[in-house]
């Protein structure tokens, strides 16, 4: 079975689309992910892990501008649809995986579509509330509404939808499909990267640790600020930040502002296999999200890696992380309030058996949703399609193999 994927990623450090790609290989599939170019040194054609990936766009995630993202976007659509047509006609894909942002990717697999491939839109945020979000618009703007149409377009367009948690699975039943066609796979952290990481931690230091995109809604501005508050109380402690975005100017600012060069580090991005033995290294996972109408209902990845490598939680109360989570497997503190995410990070520091308690009780929810577990919700899935596929393909007169 050939498969390709479509995202606007990295692959290298994109633990959801990463695990899809791997996990058919393992199957015995050929995959091939077509995907975005960090810099100009990363190789634009890699085999990882037996997956072919095709790097076809240079990015720097550095859009703080409406119209600087769309194009943008609309560059990744153009190049996109043009490599993977041409790859398609040469070698005829059965099933292509797009991941949106943005929906409207979906439709670079126009030619498959027509030519018998079904088509699974995996929707790791859902667009019209991330607009909203990123760039301050109204829910009421005209915008907005033709998001919410693209949304709608977009999956009618797809065979099956993937959507990334519980809360958003029903958002997208009220208002853009039906129950049948949707599927929810959260971020279930890979054994494969995230099981296998020795713990080596630095007795004189206390590391707090955040791995991730720096946008707004994540809140890493709110962390910083509780940082300020503890650094005297805690002086053993630093908190460390990987990852870009168009937050980390600010953020930069915000820590020469505080004096905290020495106490607080950005390091940039790594790739996620990389990732995993740094955060197995750390004492204190950070996940500050605004509980806003997108942050506050966008599950993290992260927060899921965290209990599988046994790195206890400081965890904003949002409403999705309220609805899957409680106190005995993470420390909650108050969206968007630097003096309780301040003094939850002194209690944590402090107090060592406390740390240990969380990141058993968090160990022992991951064990039961983690990828080993549930990836046969996805291979099922691309089983169910291909089977209709295949009668597709005999009504198009196409060959079977």
């Amino acid at each position: 079975m050939r498969i390709c994927m479509l995202a606007y990623t990295f692959y290298e450090s994109d633990n959801r689309v990463r695990r899809y790609a791997e996990t058919l290989a393992q199957e015995g599939c050929q995959v091939d992910v077509i995907a975005l170019r960090r810099n100009k040194e990363q190789a634009k054609k890699e085999r990882i892990k037996d997956v072919m990936v095709y790097r076809v766009q240079d990015r720097v995630k550095n859009e703080k501008f409406k119209l600087s993202y769309l194009i943008r976007l609309l560059k990744f659509f153009y190049t996109s649809f043009v490599f993977l047509t041409k790859r398609h006609l040469s070698e005829r894909y059965d099933l292509i995986h797009v991941h949106s942002v943005p929906d409207f990717e979906v439709y670079a697999a126009l030619v498959p579509k027509l030519t018998g491939a079904k088509i699974i839109l995996d929707i790791h945020d859902i667009v019209p509330e991330f607009y909203s979000c990123k760039f301050k618009t109204s829910e009421q703007s005209l915008i907005y509404k033709c998001l919410l149409l693209v949304e709608r377009l977009s999956i009618a367009f797809s065979d099956h939808v993937v959507i990334s948690n519980h809360i958003w699975e029903k958002r997208l039943i009220s208002r853009s499909t039906r129950q049948e066609k949707c599927t929810t796979i959260m971020n279930y952290p890979d054994e494969c990267i995230f099981g296998n990481c020795e713990s080596h931690r630095n007795e004189k230091k206390l590391i707090l640790i955040y791995p991730g995109t720096l946008n707004w809604h994540q809140g890493l501005d709110i962390a910083v600020e509780a940082f300020e508050r503890i650094k005297d109380r805690a002086p053993q402690a630093e908190f460390h930040i990987y990852g870009d975005g168009p937050a980390k100017d600010n953020l930069e600012s915000m820590v020469k502002k505080y004096h905290l060069e020495k106490r607080v580090m950005l390091k940039g991005a790594v790739p996620i296999d990389e990732m995993a033995k740094l955060i197995a290294c750390a004492d204190l996972g950070i996940v500050p999200k605004r509980n806003d109408s997108f942050g506050g209902e966008a599950f993290s990845t992260k927060t899921l890696e965290f209990m599988q490598l046994g790195v206890p939680i400081i965890l904003s109360k949002t409403k999705v992380d309220d609805f899957y989570f409680d106190d005995s497997i993470v420390k909650f503190f108050t969206p968007e309030n630097p003096e309780d995410l301040a003094d939850a990070m002194l209690e944590l520091i402090e107090n060592e058996q406390y740390r240990r308690e969380l990141a058993i009780n968090a160990y022992r929810f991951v064990s039961n949703h983690r990828w080993g577990i549930k990836k046969d919700i996805y291979l099922n899935l691309v089983n169910d399609l291909m089977g209709t596929a295949e009668e597709h393909k005999k009504h198009l007169g196409l060959n079977v193999t």
